[in-house]
């Protein structure tokens, strides 16, 4: 069967972008020969679309849209994804369409996600359909995980999905659906979706495997792409490429960026350029993204900024041709802190002076975003973010973070590949200077925190692994470091709480796939 992959950036409830989307695609996959084409999971409404998977209003809209596809199936069949009204609520289906008609649907049974489970409920689950003479079995997400007995005398598995981007899926998903194909000794063609929704990364990354569990057809990750597939015996497999994940990380921000602000309307960014690694790496995304044009720069100094942080940040700017403005805020500063000697008199410099110093940069970049309407961008680091190593309505602020999901080890592996690729651009000096918020003279952020290298593999244990205290402590690590680490990941889930949304790069982001108790007492209790 030859069959369109139609692996397409959807956005969501705008029915009609994506209508006329699917409907052209449907048109180049006829003008192609294609028996079949297929869509990802959610294609008319988009995807995720939580609570307005509760508006009867929105599952009207994705019918009606369904029905002016069909029109346009003649000599064509096609699976597409969309909500539908069920048994007790709305439930994630594939529509089959063929000569115009919708003739079957097929939900989604397992629903495993804990972001879904509140607005869908389960359907019936894999169907065998009769498709250009051949009999096919058509999954939708999940349920391909866990169905494992095909029928004997099938001819080809179909899977429509939305799976999302984290460091490492795309090798996973290959490995899978080749294991599938395998087993089952039937073609496998699966169907994801591209691009970004707020938060959440599609990578795309849409393929086809022969009966033998080898590559056929591989669709292009983090872009929109169709590609044709011949699923008969014969067609010859190709190579998987091996995955750079580092320019996956790359390619997964700066395709959520573009789409984070085209699909809600922004144009223009700004940040706080401090000199260091974090915003450097923010910048130059954000320039490589949006142009040099569309993005501002405020540089803060206050009197505890060392003069080559200052440089460093200018350097950078003016490398990249990015207009910017060196605003002290050391008269700021002291104003406050004399409004507030009331208050405050009589006691030592401590973290309410280093906060102070955040919060009045905070005020000023939204001062910016209010008065020419750029959207702020976010600096923080996974690192900072797990232990509270931030300024609460401060370095906190944001209506996005674009590295908020990658450790600070990982941010310096982003900063090498983008002077890679883009003719260093970020100078050796942020690459090489000791992390430090510059908050009081001579600070380090070693002198709160273990090196980064030890916080990042204690927290990524933690974290990602799930692994218990005296686990970690039994790898290598110091019980000291390791219990104050623990200590502070707990005791801080009430920032994470408030912060902006982050892009999801790993495979437990905090506050997604892991969360905390805001209150709870754990922490005392031994290893």
């Amino acid at each position: 069967m030859k069959i369109a992959i139609a692996q397409l950036d959807y956005t969501i409830g705008d029915f009609e972008y994506n209508k006329l989307k699917i409907i052209e695609s449907i048109g180049r996959a006829k003008s192609l020969y294609a028996d079949l084409v297929i869509f990802a999971q959610g294609a008319i409404s988009g995807t995720p679309g939580y609570d307005l998977l509760r508006k009867y209003t929105y599952l009207e809209h994705s019918g009606e849209a369904l029905v002016e596809i069909a029109s346009h199936c003649d000599d064509i069949s096609v699976l597409v994804g969309l909500p539908i009204q069920g048994d007790g609520g709305t439930v994630c289906a594939a529509a089959h369409i063929h000569n115009r008609r919708v003739e079957h649907f097929i939900g989604k049974k397992n629903i495993p996600s804990r972001e879904e489970k509140p607005y869908l409920v389960p359907g019936r689950g894999v169907k065998y359909l009769r498709i250009a003479g051949e009999k096919v079995a058509v999954v939708v997400g999940e349920d391909i995980t866990v169905e494992h007995d095909f029928s004997p005398n099938l001819d080809l598995i179909v899977c429509i999905t939305s799976h999302p981007y984290c460091r490492g899926i795309v090798e996973r998903r290959y490995n899978f659906y080749g294991r599938v194909a395998y087993t089952s000794g039937r073609p496998v063609v699966y169907v994801n979706q591209v691009g970004g929704q707020t938060d959440i990364l599609f990578d795309g990354s849409s393929a086809a495997f022969n009966a033998k569990g080898k590559a056929i057809c591989l669709l292009k990750n983090f872009e929109e792409d169709m590609q044709i597939v011949d699923t008969a015996p014969g067609t010859p497999a190709i190579p998987i490429p091996p995955q750079d994940k580092t320019a996956n990380v790359f390619s997964a921000i700066k395709m959520g960026l573009a789409d984070y602000f085209r699909k809600n309307g922004f144009t223009q960014a700004c940040l706080g350029m401090s000199g260091g690694i974090d915003s450097a790496v923010v910048a130059a995304m954000s320039v490589d993204t949006l142009g040099a044009q569309n993005v501002r720069l405020l540089m803060m100094p206050s009197q505890f900024s060392t003069e080559h942080s200052v440089d460093d940040a200018v350097e950078m700017a003016e490398r990249m041709g990015v207009p910017y403005d060196v605003l002290p805020i050391t008269e700021v500063y002291k104003s406050v802190t004399e409004t507030m000697l009331p208050v405050l008199g009589g006691t030592r410099f401590d973290t309410t002076e280093e906060n102070i110093q955040a919060r009045i940069r905070a005020v000023m970049l939204m001062a910016l975003s209010n008065k020419w309407g750029h959207t702020v961008l976010n600096c923080s680091n996974k690192s900072e973010s797990a232990v509270g190593y931030g300024t609460l309505y401060g370095d906190t602020i944001g209506a996005i973070s674009i590295l908020g999901d990658l450790y600070k080890s990982e941010i310096y592996d982003l900063a090498r590949y983008i002077n890679k690729m883009r003719g260093n651009i970020i100078p050796d000096n942020i690459l090489q200077k000791e992390p430090s918020a510059e908050l009081h003279p001579g600070q380090l952020d070693k002198d709160r925190l273990p090196t980064y290298e030890v916080l990042d593999a204690i927290l990524y244990r933690m974290i990602e692994k799930g692994q218990h205290r005296e686990e970690i402590i039994n790898a290598g690590f110091d019980q000291a470091t390791v219990m104050k680490v623990h200590d502070m990941l707990l005791r801080n889930e009430y920032k994470r709480r408030q912060g902006c949304p982050v892009f999801r790069l790993s495979t437990a982001p905090l506050g997604k796939e892991f969360i905390m108790p805001l209150t709870n007492k754990y922490g005392g209790y031994g290893l």
